[in-house]
């Protein structure tokens, strides 16, 4: 019986990088899966609770309000795409957009009676909903995910502060 050709390094390491960057990207989707019909019984997005919960917390450090570009930098996600959805939440009365008394080019964005109410409304449960999330893992099991992501993400801190780009060099 032939057994199967070796693998040269090259590939075996494409393949012990990529199958675990495979998996997480696909766990990743279905964490926003799940996560997006819980956000919706609120009547927003995923993506809507990260800029309101980002605001709650700049508010519980005494912040009233961001700049769009601190929201951007905070959430990680481009200034058109925070001034795209701070729109919608602006719409829905959620969030109030005013100029910075300094720089009036500046925008400031703050929450409003109603986004806290929100905010309190998701934040009574959140803790059941994250619960239910991690409960493939046992609390030791979610430590050390935990602590693996952090890991994880200090080292792409990294390469982003260098420079790093798409080519991967």
């Amino acid at each position: 019986m032939a057994s199967a050709p070796a693998k040269s390094p090259s590939e075996s390491a494409i393949s012990l990088t990529d199958n675990p960057l495979r998996e997480f990207i696909r766990v990743e989707g279905l964490v926003e899966r799940v996560m997006q019909h819980y956000f919706a019984r609120f009547g927003i997005s995923g993506s809507q609770w990260g800029l309101l919960r980002t605001l709650h917390r700049a508010e519980e450090e005494g912040q009233s309000s961001l700049r769009l570009t601190d929201l951007s930098d905070r959430l990680l996600i481009r200034p058109p795409s925070v001034t795209g959805a701070v729109d919608r939440l602006e719409r829905a009365g959620l969030v109030l957009r005013d100029h910075a008394t300094i720089d009036q080019r500046s925008k400031l964005v703050g929450l409003t009676p109603k986004g806290r109410h929100l905010i309190h409304r998701i934040l009574a449960v959140h803790e059941q909903q994250v619960t239910k999330v991690l409960g493939g893992l046992t609390k030791k099991e979610q430590a050390e995910f935990h602590r693996l992501l952090r890991r994880l993400g200090q080292h792409l801190e990294g390469l982003v502060t260098r420079g790093y780009d798409s080519n991967g060099i």
